[in-house]
């Protein structure tokens, strides 16, 4: 089970990496019907984020399995 939580983990940090504008479009992109996007900081902390959540993942499926 912890494995498979460690797996949702690491993808959605991957995710974050990848294309850190999705959760943004996600949250808010839907509400300015593309007249805006996200600032350079907030995806440099989405990034950062993707970054934490794999390490975390990593833990988690090893700790805890």
């Amino acid at each position: 089970m912890f494995f498979f939580f460690g797996l949702i983990i690491i993808a959605i940090g991957l995710l974050n990496i990848i294309k850190p504008s999705f959760a943004w479009y996600i949250k808010e992109g839907w509400k300015v019907n593309g007249d805006s996007e996200p600032s350079d900081s907030y995806l440099a902390l989405t990034r950062f984020s993707g970054i934490f959540a794999i390490v975390i993942g990593c833990i988690i499926m090893f700790v805890g399995s």
